[in-house]
């Protein structure tokens, strides 16, 4: 029989979720994604892009972080932007630690400022302020942004970043981790999500249809999974609608004979299948739901809206 060290302390093991919240396009889901390691959120360099909450998870031995990314926080000017900004805000009272991502490459504006009064109103757990884009800041201006966003926001700690660079994203979840409760694991430890693979399918087509058109499409789109059938162990059929509110961006979509309808589907599928592990038949089709956006029921059978 081993002898046992009646002095010896057991490993801490913590576990908790994490916000990631600020305005839109500042590195969100970029962020997020670099800490799971796989792609859980959908970038696009379109303000707006991500709609829902989505939680990515990293396990490692001594925690297991579950990110909770948020929707920008913005003025909204439909009820999706408030569904948006409502999903984004009601997180704050039920994680343990909020980072506060800014771009940190220019000084606060408007929108900064106000979330960081909603964060001193609305956040029960520590803020960690992270000035991302850290790569773009000229060295002359690093004194004046960092204190002007020192000014904006109650914060535990902070830390300059670069999101795509993965400068410092390390150091800043090591401030995370030892600001979150001991505790077992939440999840699984072979998951990276929490989404089902339908909402991720959906999100991905998405993706394409922003970053394949370059006219004022992205924020008018939505995109449901009508059909998903596994045919085999080695195929998946799906059949998803995209959603615009006019002929002229369906026409957009579809583009000259079918081809960028062709190119959205091409790169979504090659996407899902990294996903499901095996060979996808895609099929898209592009149906015109006037100001789904501005209907309540429009966002409830989109599950765009919160309870």
């Amino acid at each position: 029989m081993k002898n046992i060290d009646p002095n010896r302390v057991a490993p801490i093991h913590k576990s908790g979720f994490v916000a990631v919240v600020g305005k839109p396009n500042v590195g969100k889901s970029t962020l997020v994604n670099a800490y799971v390691g796989a792609k859980v959120a959908i970038v696009s360099p379109k303000p707006q892009t991500t709609r829902r909450v989505i939680r990515g998870i990293l396990t490692r031995p001594d925690a297991q972080i579950v990110f909770v990314d948020t929707p920008g926080i913005h003025r909204p000017q439909h009820r999706l932007g408030k569904a948006m900004v409502e999903a984004a805000s009601g997180v704050l009272s039920e994680v343990d630690v909020v980072i506060f991502l800014v771009d940190g490459s220019r000084m606060p504006d408007q929108d900064d400022k106000r979330i960081g009064q909603m964060l001193d109103s609305k956040a029960h757990a520590p803020v960690l302020l992270a000035l991302n884009k850290m790569d773009r800041l000229k060295p002359e201006n690093i004194q004046a942004v960092t204190e002007a966003y020192w000014a904006i926001v109650k914060h535990a700690d902070w830390m300059r970043i670069s999101a795509t660079r993965k400068d410092n994203i390390d150091k800043l979840l090591n401030q995370a981790v030892a600001r979150l409760p001991e505790g077992p694991e939440l999840y699984p430890t072979d998951i990276v999500t929490d989404q089902n693979i339908q909402a991720m399918a959906s999100e991905l087509i998405r993706e394409q249809v922003l970053l394949q058109t370059r006219q004022e499409v992205p924020h008018s789109v939505a995109v449901a999974i009508d059909e998903w059938e596994d045919r085999s162990d080695e195929l998946t059929h799906i059949g998803a609608t995209i959603f615009v509110e006019r002929d002229s961006q369906k026409g957009i979509i579809i583009g000259a004979g079918g081809a960028m309808l062709k190119q959205i589907g091409q790169a979504a599928r090659e996407q899902i299948e990294e996903w499901v592990g095996h060979k996808v038949y895609l099929e898209l089709w592009v149906k015109v739901w006037e100001k789904w956006r501005d209907s309540g029921s429009s966002l409830r059978e989109l599950g765009l809206t919160i309870e």
